[in-house]
C-alpha cells in the first residue's frame, strides 16, 4: 500500500503543473468551451489515477518479466536464441505499443489514409525487431555503443537524402512515439537481465543502458526505407476538426473506453504469453511468484486503459485549440514561451520517464541524481517544444535544419562523455517522447500549423516529437560531462565503464 501511495504522490506532482498551466490558460489568453475544460479536467484525473496503477503494474509485472526473459535468453547461451528472441519480442512488443497506434491513427487521418495506419505500425515493427536484437547482441559481446551508433545514424543521414520532407518527420517521430509506456519498462528491464549475467560490475552497469536508443532507430530507417520504396512525394495533409456534438461531459471518454479496452488488451496479451511460454521452457518461477506478475500486469492493463483515455478523451482537442488560438494572435512570442512552458511540464507526466530515471538511480547505486536527470530532461525537451513552434512559424525553416546537426553534436558527444551516460542519453531521447508527447504536444504543434498561413499540417506539424527525442541526448551527456569534470576534481573515478 506504501508504494501506491508513493506513487500517487510522485504521480500528483507530475500532472498538476500541466494541468493548472492549461487552467491559467483558460482565464487569460486561450479562453476555452466550459465542457472542453471540464472534459480535460477529467481526463487528469483519470491521467493521474491510470500513472498511478499503471506504474505501481510496472514494478510488479513487466519489469519482473522483462529481467526473466533476459536473463534466460543469455543463460542459454546460443546466439540464435537469442537473435530470434529479440526479433519476436521487439515485433510484438513494437505493435502493442501505444503511443505507436496515436502517432499512425494521426498521420492516418491527416493523410485522409494514404498513409494507413496499419501500414505505418507494421513497417516500424520490423525495424524495431532487428535493432532490439542487435542491441541485444551488442551487450553479450561488449560492442562499443558509440560505434554503433554512429554506424546506424551514418546510414540513416544517408536515407534522409532520398526521402521526403513528409516522411522524414513521420520517420523520426515515430522512433520517439513507439519508445513509450509500455516498450521502455520491458526493454530497459531485458536490458538489466542481460547485462547482469556479466562478471565485469561496470561493464554490466554500463550496458544496462542504450538499448532502448538503439532500438528506436529501427523505426527512423524502416519509415524512410518505406517512403522511398513507395515513391509517396507528394502527400498532403490537413488537420481534422474536433467539433464534438455530443454534449455530454464523458460523452468522448464512453466513445473512446471500449476501443482503448481492446487495443490495450491486444497489446498486453501477446507479452503475457510469451511470458508463459518462457516460464514453461526455460524460467520455472514459482507458482506464488507466478502469480504475482499476473496480478501486476492486470494493473499495468487497468492503469493503461485509464491513463490513456485520460490523454486521449481529455487532453488531445484542448492541446489543438490551446495551439490554434495562440497561434493566431498577432504576437507569436505567446504560442513559443506557451510551448516552452509546455515541453516543461509534459515531461514530468511522461510514465516511462518515472521507469528510467528510477532505474539510473538504483542501477548506478545512487551516483547518478533522478532530480538532476528529470532538470535536464525538462530544459532539453521545453528548448525543443519552442524550437519546434519556432519551425512552424518560420516556414522556410526545414525539420532538418535542427536535426542534421543535433545529431551530429550528440554523436560528437559521445567520444567525450562516460559510457553510462551515453546509454542513459540515448534511452531518455526515446523516454521522454511517449504518449503525453505524442497526445497533448503534438495536437498542440497541429493546432498552431493550422493557424499560421504558409505552414504544412503534415510536414510542420509533424517533426515535434522527433525535436522532443533528440534534446536529450545532447542535454543528458552534458549532464554527463558534468559529472565526469567533477568526479575529477573530487579524486572519484570518471566511470568510463
Amino acid at each position: 500500500m506504501n508504494i501506491i501511495i508513493s506513487k500517487f504522490k510522485e504521480v500528483l506532482y507530475s500532472v498538476l503543473p500541466i494541468t493548472f498551466l492549461v487552467v491559467v490558460l483558460n482565464f487569460t489568453l486561450t479562453p476555452m468551451e466550459t465542457l472542453s475544460i471540464i472534459r480535460f479536467l477529467f481526463g487528469a484525473i483519470l491521467t493521474i489515477l491510470g500513472l498511478t496503477v499503471f506504474l505501481t503494474g510496472v514494478d510488479i509485472g513487466i519489469t519482473p518479466i522483462g529481467n526473466h526473459i533476459g536473463t534466460a535468453i543469455t543463460k542459454s547461451n546460443k546466439i540464435l536464441v537469442l537473435i530470434f528472441t529479440g526479433l519476436l519480442l521487439g515485433f510484438v512488443i513494437s505493435v502493442a505499443e501505444p503511443d505507436l497506434h496515436i502517432l499512425a491513427g494521426q498521420v492516418d487521418s491527416v493523410t485522409s489514409g494514404l498513409i494507413s495506419n496499419m501500414s505505418i505500425v507494421v513497417v516500424v515493427s520490423v525495424g524495431i525487431a532487428i535493432m532490439l536484437t542487435i542491441g541485444l547482441v551488442r551487450i553479450v559481446y561488449n560492442f562499443s555503443i558509440n560505434k554503433i551508433l554512429i554506424i546506424v545514424y551514418g546510414f540513416i543521414f544517408v536515407l534522409a537524402l532520398f526521402t521526403s520532407p513528409e516522411f522524414l518527420a513521420i520517420s523520426f517521430d515515430a522512433s520517439g512515439a513507439t519508445t513509450g509506456a509500455l516498450t521502455v519498462p520491458f526493454m530497459l528491464a531485458m536490458a538489466v537481465g542481460v547485462s547482469i549475467l556479466k562478471k565485469d560490475s561496470k561493464s554490466s552497469e554500463t550496458d544496462s543502458f542504450g538499448l532502448v536508443g538503439i532500438t528506436s532507430t529501427g523505426a527512423i530507417f524502416s519509415v524512410m526505407i518505406m517512403s522511398i520504396l513507395s515513391k509517396s512525394d507528394k502527400v498532403v495533409g490537413a488537420l481534422e476538426s474536433h467539433t464534438d456534438d455530443s454534449s455530454a461531459i464523458l460523452g468522448p471518454f464512453v466513445q473512446k473506453l471500449p476501443i482503448i479496452s481492446l487495443e490495450v488488451l491486444i497489446a498486453l496479451a501477446p507479452i503475457i504469453i510469451i511470458f508463459i511460454v518462457f516460464q514453461i521452457i526455460l524460467i520455472r518461477l514459482s507458482t506464488s511468484a507466478v502469480r504475482k506478475i499476473l496480478f501486476g500486469m492486470l494493473f499495468t492493463y487497468l492503469g493503461l486503459v485509464l491513463f490513456l483515455l485520460g490523454v486521449n478523451a481529455g487532453f488531445m482537442e484542448v492541446g489543438s485549440t490551446v495551439g490554434f488560438k495562440l497561434a493566431s494572435m498577432d504576437n507569436k512570442a505567446y504560442v513559443i514561451m506557451i510551448g516552452f512552458l509546455l515541453g516543461m511540464v509534459t515531461i514530468l507526466a511522461e510514465p516511462a520517464v518515472y521507469v528510467l530515471t528510477h532505474q539510473i538511480e538504483d542501477v548506478t547505486s545512487g551516483y547518478v541524481k533522478r532530480k538532476a536527470v528529470m532538470v535536464s530532461l525538462a530544459l532539453g525537451v521545453a528548448l525543443a517544444v519552442a524550437l519546434s513552434i519556432v519551425r512552424i512559424i518560420i516556414p522556410s525553416m526545414q525539420l532538418w535544419h535542427f536535426l542534421l546537426p543535433g545529431y551530429i553534436i550528440s554523436l560528437a558527444l559521445t567520444f567525450f562523455v562516460p559510457k553510462l551516460f551515453i546509454g542513459v542519453a540515448f534511452d531518455s531521447g526515446g523516454v521522454a517522447s511517449g504518449p503525453m508527447t505524442a497526445t497533448f504536444i503534438l495536437a498542440y504543434a497541429q493546432g498552431a500549423a493550422e493557424a499560421i498561413e504558409g505552414a504544412d499540417v503534415l510536414v510542420d506539424g509533424f517533426g515535434i516529437i522527433a525535436m522532443v527525442a533528440m534534446t536529450p541526448l545532447i542535454a543528458l551527456q552534458i549532464l554527463g560531462f558534468i559529472f565526469k569534470v567533477k568526479s575529477k576534481k573530487g579524486g572519484l573515478g570518471s566511470n568510463d565503464g
